[in-house]
């Protein structure tokens, strides 16, 4: 590694601290004994998958407690505004057009942090501790007041933060905070099962059976993300002697699963956003729909499910545009054999696209409802979902491919400097 790569790891490395020790600092006049309890209480539903995504910061009521979750939904509804409204969709291609597309990101995350941070506040109103505390400490409006402006402020930080890895760093910013913070509860999870086989409460012999579905899971996930089908491409005699001293890559990779985590991610911020607001409410019809997104209810996992299949297709048609790469093989000279170049190259790009996405979708699903069905069905008393495994691994492979590709760049630029 040379210094430039180095440079940007422990950039990566220094934004992450500084997320893990915001996660440490409470929103003023909260007794955050009560609210740890609270959580504790409620590890395995969808308040237990929501502290899990925010790194325990909601645990605390830390300023980033509401994660970089509203900073996701709002990409989730600009996405679906720019599938449906070709002049955004335009506006999002164009350099100048970027930048107010994420503009507009960035003032719809202020607003739903606004929302979640109120719905937040009143909630905690009614919240009491086991000895009867309370776990606002000052006026219920100077706390909302304070707490909007906190939890504000800790987003945008971590939306910065975000932006700051993905251009300064390696990787992809707003996924690696996701992982760190899952990869935080990592250790005391692994406590508390132990905690649990000592007390008796859970046979040692379950641990084994989990651990195997995780140790399966991450295989599972592996294999699928290192896969791709790759269709042949040949080039004309001109082209081919025009560039014979360059590397022309003969065949266009197409991965097994198009979208990545992306629609995990987008699928867990739309049931947990309806599921923080609901949760202030204390009318009974309201806590009965609640209670249907609990991440330990079949109603959750199947919402899941279809949530995830439906965002893989999505996503998988945003990031594979076969209309543009035909276009592009078209002016390289290339072309699919046995497929006319143009129109009837998108056609077939697409439909095997689409294809391999449902393949892609499928597994998805699977992986992020199926762990979780096992583990119920053992009894074991806590949340797990494939959904973190699933972030967790495909991040990793995600980084350790940017670092790699980092490094390849690096000797072929040594190797030139000495040809030269």
């Amino acid at each position: 590694m040379n210094k430039t790569l180095t440079n940007k790891i422990l950039i990566t490395l220094g934004f992450l601290f500084i997320y893990r020790v915001l996660a440490y600092v409470p929103v003023p006049g909260v007794n955050t004994e009560v609210i740890k309890d609270f959580f504790t209480s409620n590890a395995n539903n969808a308040l237990g998958l929501f502290n899990m995504f925010s790194g325990n910061a909601a645990e605390r009521l830390s300023i980033i407690s509401l994660g970089i979750m509203p900073y996701i939904t709002a990409s989730i509804i600009m996405e679906l505004l720019a599938a449906t409204f070709p002049n955004l969709g335009k506006m999002k291609k164009e350099r100048d057009g970027m930048q107010k597309y994420m503009q507009i990101i960035r003032y719809a995350t202020i607003v739903i942090t606004i929302i979640q941070a109120i719905g937040v506040s009143i909630g905690l109103q009614s919240l009491t501790g086991r000895g009867g505390e309370q776990a606002i400490m000052i006026d219920i409006n100077l706390f909302i007041a304070i707490s909007c402006a906190s939890m504000l402020t800790g987003t945008m930080l971590l939306m910065w933060i975000g932006e700051q890895i993905t251009q300064r760093g390696i990787g992809n910013g707003i996924s690696l905070i996701i992982f760190a913070g899952i990869v935080s509860g990592i250790l005391p999870a692994i406590l508390g099962t132990i905690d649990l086989v000592n007390t008796g409460e859970m046979n040692f012999l379950v641990v084994l059976a989990i651990a195997a579905i995780i140790l399966a899971t991450v295989g599972v996930v592996i294999y699928v993300e290192l896969g791709e089908r790759r269709v042949p491409i040949s080039y004309s005699r001109k082209t081919v002697m025009e560039n014979q001293n360059k590397r022309i890559m003969n065949y266009i990779p197409v991965k097994v699963n198009l979208s990545g985590v992306i629609p995990p991610i987008f699928a867990s911020a739309i049931l947990m956003f309806p599921s923080t607001i609901l949760q202030a409410s204390t009318n009974e019809y309201i806590q009965m729909i609640n209670d249907f997104l609990n991440p330990s209810s079949y109603v959750f996992n199947l919402l899941t499910f279809l949530f995830i299949v439906f965002f893989a297709y999505f996503y998988a048609s945003i990031v594979f545009n076969a209309k543009d790469i035909s276009e592009n093989l078209k002016r390289q000279g290339g072309f699919i054999p046995g497929v006319r170049p143009g129109e009837s190259t998108a056609e077939y790009l697409n439909e095997l696209a689409s294809r391999i996405t449902f393949s892609g979708a499928i597994y998805l699903g699977l992986i992020s409802t199926l762990p979780w069905l096992l583990v119920k069905f053992m009894g074991v008393p806590f949340y797990f979902g494939g959904t973190s495994v699933l972030i967790v691994v495909s991040v990793a492979l995600d980084t350790m491919r940017r670092i790699e590709a980092q490094i390849y760049m690096n000797k072929y630029q040594t190797l030139s400097a000495v040809g030269l």
